[in-house]
Parts: C-alpha cells; sequence; structure tokens
C-alpha cells in the first residue's frame, strides 16, 4: 500500500511538473501567435498624412500625421521570388484608375507609385499574407480613402520588421530662421521677377552678340581682297616708276610719267581704302567681342539669379537630405512641382550634392529617417524611424558632419515634412530627376523588381533660357551623373542598370 503510495504521489509528482509545462508553452503559443491586422482609424481628429511605414513582417500600413498614427489597415506585400523591396520611397505618381500593361491589364484602383519601375501601392484582394508580386495591396476601401489625403512626395517606408516614429531632438537636425521663414514668399517673388529679367536681358545680350559676329564676319574676306588690291597697285606703281627712270625720249618720259601718276594715284586710293577698312574691321571685331563678353556675363547673372530664384521658390517646400556611408556624400531634394518634361509625375530639384564627413566610415550606420513633424516654438519637433541594423538613432546623427554651406543654404528655411535619411545604402538606381530618395536595403531580398523593366535612361538637354524654359535644364545640368548606381545581385531578386526604352511597364 505504501509502495502504491509512493507511486500514485511519483506520478502526481510528474504531473505536476508536466501540467505546468504545458500550460507554460501554451500561453507561450498564444502569446507568440499575434492577431491578423485589421483596419483602424485614431480616436481624434487626423491631420494630412506624413508618413506611410509598412511593416513586411506584420503585413501592415500605418500612416501618421503630426501627433502619432491616424489609420492601419493590413497589406499583401510580395511573394517569395516578388519580394517587396525594404526601405525608403516617396510617393511618385498617383492615378486612381490604373490598368497594369505588364500583368494581363489587371486593374489596380487607387495607385500611388513609389518606383518607376512599377512598384505602388494600390487596392487589390489581401488573402492574409504575402501574394503580390511585389507592390503593396491595400484593402480596396481603404486604399481609396487614402488616395485623397497624400500627396505626391509624402514618405513611404518599407521597413522588414515592425517600426514606428519615435520622437527625437539633436544639434544635427535642422533650425528654421522664423524670420527667414516668413520672408520666403516675398523673396521668392522678387527674384523670380529679377529672374524673369535677367534671363531677357541674357537673351537680347545674345542676340546682340550674334549679329555684331555676324557683321565682323565678312570683314577678314573684304580686308583679304583689299589687301591684294594694294599689293597690285603697289607693283604698278614700282613698275612706273622703273618705266620712267628707263625713259630715253621726252615722248616716252611723258607716257611714264602719265602713268606713275595714274598707279601713285591707285596706291594711295587702295591705301587708304586698306586702312579704313582695318579702321572699320577693327572697330567691329572689338564691338563684337564686347558684345560677347557682355552676353556671357548676362548669361552668368542670369544663372544665378536663376539659382537665387530657384533657391527661393524651393525654400517654400520641405527639404529632403539623404547621407550615404557607401558613397560618403550629401544629396540635397527638392519637390519643383513642375510636370516631367517626358510625362509622368513631377521633377525634383537635385542641385545639390557634396561630400559629407562621417566618423568610422567602415562601420555600418544603419539606416535611420528622421522627420520634421510639425512645428515647435521657433523650431521644429523631429520623428525618428530605424529600419535596418546599426547604430541607433542618435549615435548616427553623432558620426555625421552635414557641411556649414548646406546647413546655411536649406536650414534658415526648413519647413514641416522636411526630412533626413542616413543610410549605409547608396542611392538605388531608381533614384532620378523625377522622384524623391529610393533607397533599397541591400540585405533584404528584392524579388519585386525581377520582372520589372528599370526606369529609362532620359538625358535632358540644357535649356539656353533656363529658366521657366520647359527644357528644365537647371535641374539637370549636363555632366557626370549626379546619384550613385548600384547595379548588384540580390537575395531574392537584382537590381538592373537603367536602359534606353521608351517607357514603364508593369
Amino acid at each position: 500500500m505504501r509502495l502504491r503510495r509512493l507511486i500514485i504521489g511519483a506520478s502526481g509528482a510528474v504531473a505536476a511538473i508536466v501540467a505546468p509545462a504545458f500550460l507554460t508553452d501554451g500561453a507561450a503559443a498564444k502569446q507568440r501567435a499575434k492577431p491578423a491586422p485589421v483596419e483602424a482609424v485614431a480616436p481624434r481628429p487626423a491631420g494630412e498624412p506624413i508618413m506611410a511605414i509598412i511593416s513586411i513582417k506584420s503585413q501592415q500600413v500605418t500612416l501618421y500625421d503630426a501627433n502619432g498614427w491616424i489609420l492601419r489597415a493590413p497589406v499583401s506585400t510580395g511573394t517569395t521570388g516578388r519580394e517587396t523591396p525594404a526601405g525608403v520611397f516617396a510617393i511618385l505618381e498617383k492615378n486612381r484608375d490604373h490598368r497594369s500593361s505588364m500583368y494581363d491589364d489587371a486593374w489596380m484602383p487607387h495607385m500611388q507609385r513609389i518606383t518607376w519601375n512599377g512598384i505602388a501601392l494600390h487596392g487589390g484582394p489581401l488573402p492574409g499574407y504575402a501574394a503580390s508580386h511585389g507592390c503593396v495591396r491595400m484593402p480596396y476601401g481603404f486604399a481609396e480613402k487614402l488616395f485623397d489625403r497624400t500627396r505626391i512626395g509624402m514618405r513611404v517606408i518599407v521597413s522588414p520588421q515592425d517600426a514606428a516614429p519615435v520622437e527625437i531632438s539633436h544639434p544635427a537636425l535642422l533650425v528654421p530662421n522664423a524670420q527667414a521663414v516668413s520672408t520666403v514668399p516675398a523673396r521668392a517673388e522678387t527674384l523670380a521677377r529679377e529672374a524673369e529679367d535677367a534671363t531677357r536681358i541674357a537673351a537680347e545680350a545674345k542676340k546682340a552678340a550674334s549679329a555684331a559676329a555676324k557683321e565682323a564676319a565678312p570683314l577678314a574676306a573684304s580686308l583679304r581682297k583689299l589687301e591684294k588690291l594694294k599689293s597690285r597697285a603697289d607693283a604698278a606703281l614700282r613698275s612706273a616708276d622703273k618705266a620712267l627712270a628707263a625713259a630715253k625720249t621726252d615722248e616716252a618720259r611723258a607716257r611714264a610719267e602719265e602713268r606713275q601718276r595714274k598707279a601713285s594715284q591707285t596706291a594711295t586710293e587702295t591705301s587708304a581704302q586698306l586702312d579704313a577698312a582695318r579702321a572699320d574691321a577693327e572697330s567691329k571685331r572689338a564691338a563684337a567681342a564686347a558684345a560677347k563678353d557682355a552676353a556671357k556675363a548676362a548669361d552668368l547673372n542670369k544663372t544665378e539669379a536663376v539659382r537665387l530664384a530657384s533657391d527661393a521658390s524651393l525654400a517654400q517646400e520641405p527639404v529632403s537630405i539623404y547621407i550615404s556611408r557607401e558613397t560618403q556624400k550629401l544629396y540635397v531634394r527638392r519637390n519643383t512641382h513642375k510636370p516631367a518634361p517626358d510625362g509622368g509625375g513631377e521633377v525634383f530639384d537635385a542641385s545639390i550634392e557634396v561630400p559629407v564627413t562621417i566618423r568610422d566610415p567602415d562601420r555600418p550606420i544603419g539606416t535611420h529617417v528622421f522627420t520634421a513633424m510639425a512645428r515647435d516654438g521657433a523650431g521644429l519637433r523631429w520623428s525618428a524611424v530605424t529600419i535596418d541594423d546599426g547604430d541607433g538613432a542618435k549615435a548616427a546623427l553623432d558620426r555625421i558632419t552635414i557641411p556649414q554651406e548646406v546647413l546655411d543654404r536649406v536650414g534658415p528655411t526648413a519647413l514641416p515634412r522636411s526630412s533626413i535619411v542616413i543610410s549605409d545604402e547608396p542611392l538605388s538606381a531608381e533614384t532620378n530627376y523625377r522622384t524623391e530618395f529610393v533607397a533599397v536595403l541591400k540585405d533584404h531580398p528584392q524579388g519585386g523588381f525581377i520582372t520589372r523593366k528599370p526606369t529609362p535612361a532620359v538625358v535632358v538637354a540644357d535649356g539656353d533660357d533656363g529658366w521657366d524654359d520647359g527644357g528644365f535644364g537647371f535641374f539637370f545640368q549636363r555632366g557626370p551623373e549626379p546619384q550613385p548606381r548600384n547595379y548588384r545581385q540580390q537575395r531574392g531578386g537584382r537590381a538592373y542598370p537603367p536602359q534606353q526604352m521608351p517607357g514603364w511597364s508593369w
């Protein structure tokens, strides 16, 4: 009996040990099982969306205004082999009733493009898991509601893990000058008029220089002709002098003297004509040179006036800064709101690109997006979103030294929605004149790029006018390629170099 009680007791002890273990595992399983994302609206009045963060892990998109999240919804990102690339993007184009040219005219309602090779947000079926060809599908009603609330240039962050903005303050973040911000509209208007005047004056100077050059062009031929005539006249005079010296009779001497008189008169007249022509040619050449110099000066003045006017106009827009550890460069972009000359989207100014100092440049820094969410007294209230391994957000800022000339140029007029992106990555090859920054995390799959044609390389010629000439010559100056290219074979996908093609399809 005692043995039986011991056995029963032992069995109970084992059960006592096993049962809690089982309950603990069950509790852990429940804890690990996250509820499926659902649509949600913040219980407060919502402001204008500033950024969207898409979590590939949770298959969820969250929209944020200046005071926090305002909208959430489930999504379906790219399936295995066609993964939605993780990285930093912005809305480039919106189309309420888009049809795919790649996938059998598939309906992609309320499409908001984030790359020109076909990655976009749009309404679509949501099976509850990643299932798209690289786009981000959202519930149809949610996509419709979101479409009317976003703007071109709104930040879209695609994160491999869950991410959310947190408030941050740091000396490296832009601090506006209230007086500079308040005077921007009037300054922009004044400088726009000055740029128009400078452009008109430059055009007139160029026209005058062209006319002066045309007037001076035939003078060389005229001078050569007169020089030949003078040479002949001088030779005739020398011949007459010899004839006079050789004359033996009075009759021969008389004929020789008459010949000499005429030759001398011709030589004198020809010499006078040549001297006058030379003086006229010198005057016209000097006038042409002066007109050319004046045209050059006017053109330089126009270029500077256009730059100042452009900066003043752009100062009314949020500024975006991208700092790449790989290229050791800092890039600045702002939306000009000018339509792209080849159609589709708007032009982004990319006139600032400078070297940047990064402490310990061989050590990873991560990918961090700092956004000015709202005004905060005389300054700005900033948030930080980190989506890749490396330093913390503040530690990343500690390693960066932004050139003072950049701070002087864009800092005083920094506005809400301005941003600073710090990343180990170079800018993607998808970054071009009609995008904000496109940066893709190289250590995460990019299969969504596989079946899509890369953005065509577009050459935009310099315009002579530069200001409001439709040629966008000021924004896209000829020279070395202004943005880095990143043609790597990636795990799960490939980043393709641009190719010449008459458009894009997806």
